[in-house]
């Protein structure tokens, strides 16, 4: 096993949207661009034999079809995709599990909490509405400016950037096998993120397609939904990182953003650590009771645009979360129907 005190990372540059790389024998890498700030994300195209199987798919917009349809003339030569599989639900990972499913006439392969919580955002409906995460923030002290941004640009965000969703899927378990071109990749399921990420992890390779669970240079993002506005998401999330970290650290990581690299031991101590350190400032923040937005810039030192405050929010309440289960930290009514938060 290698010591490692820095990442290493094999490519120092991304393909260019529309081609691919070979990262591995039989692994391509793709990237795509996005419209957010994190402006891109990378996807995999894997040998099957007399075909290909697609690990993520991009955001459903005609831009990252245009791509795809670059790649299928020019790298596909005539092989069917065999498999399209997505590790989570979120719009750069699935927006295109439907074009692409229909298109090459097979099913869709994920988890079943990703599956019928795409449905649920699509069609705004089981507690999932817009309007019950502006009800929480609000309860939890964001302004109406705010409130009022977000409510414009969420409530059909999802179904904008995953036009179309399967009404049929193979369903993935932790701990399943998938078998793609002679490998066996078995699912790693993390939670969080996600309702039900999965990874997948080829021990003959010693290659892990981490999704968003393990980033080279970000932390995921974990949020509090208005579904479970006291749950523990966060804890959930360090727990599967700290699973992930268990692998063997000479194990190519190959994430959804950023580059490709080595030192996957490091890199999950880095984001237990990088979280503690969040927890530590906000109990000492929390000394004098303070409600959740305003906490805010404690974690995000930065200007926030209305889907970056969307997503600040809905992290600051995780924190907030898994401070009061672990007994750090504890609610208190506070004010015009509020919550605040004390330091224990």
């Amino acid at each position: 096993m290698t010591d490692r005190s820095t990442l290493e990372y094999p490519f120092d540059a991304p393909p260019p949207a529309g081609e691919i790389r070979e990262v591995a024998p039989g692994i391509a890498w793709l990237r795509m661009p996005l419209p957010y700030v994190l402006d891109h994300i990378n996807l995999w195209m894997l040998d099957d034999g007399a075909g290909v199987a697609i690990i993520d798919t991009g955001i459903g917009n005609e831009v990252t079809r245009a791509f795809w349809d670059r790649i299928f003339e020019r790298h596909l030569n005539g092989r069917p995709v065999t498999h399209v599989l997505i590790t989570h639900l979120h719009p750069d990972h699935a927006g295109n599990a439907g074009w692409l499913t229909e298109r090459f006439k097979v099913p869709l392969t994920c988890s079943q909490g990703d599956y019928l919580m795409a449905h649920a955002w699509r069609d705004q409906s089981s507690g999932y509405q817009v309007d019950a995460l502006v009800d929480l923030f609000r309860h939890h002290g964001l302004d109406e400016s705010s409130l009022t941004e977000i409510d414009a640009t969420r409530g059909t965000a999802y179904r904008r950037a995953v036009p179309r969703f399967p009404d049929r899927y193979q369903r993935l378990i932790d701990g399943d096998t998938v078998k793609i071109g002679g490998s066996e990749w078995q699912v790693i399921m993390g939670y969080g993120h996600a309702p039900e990420h999965a990874s997948l992890y080829s021990t003959e390779r010693q290659v892990l397609i981490s999704g968003d669970m393990i980033l080279p240079r970000i932390s995921t993002n974990v949020s509090v939904s208005a579904v479970s506005p006291e749950g523990n998401p966060l804890k959930r999330f360090i727990d599967s990182v700290k699973v992930l970290g268990r692998l063997p650290d000479d194990t190519f990581v190959l994430p959804s953003h950023g580059l490709p690299f080595y030192g996957l031991q490091l890199r999950a101590r880095q984001l237990v650590e990088h979280h503690d350190a969040r927890f530590a400032e906000l109990q000492e923040a929390c000394a004098t009771p303070r409600i959740a937005a305003e906490l805010i810039p404690i974690l995000f030192r930065r200007k926030l645009d209305a889907q970056g405050l969307f997503f600040a929010m809905g992290e600051t309440l995780a924190h907030l979360n898994y401070l009061v289960e672990a007994g750090r930290m504890r609610r208190e009514p506070a004010p015009g129907d509020r919550t605040r938060y004390v330091a224990v």
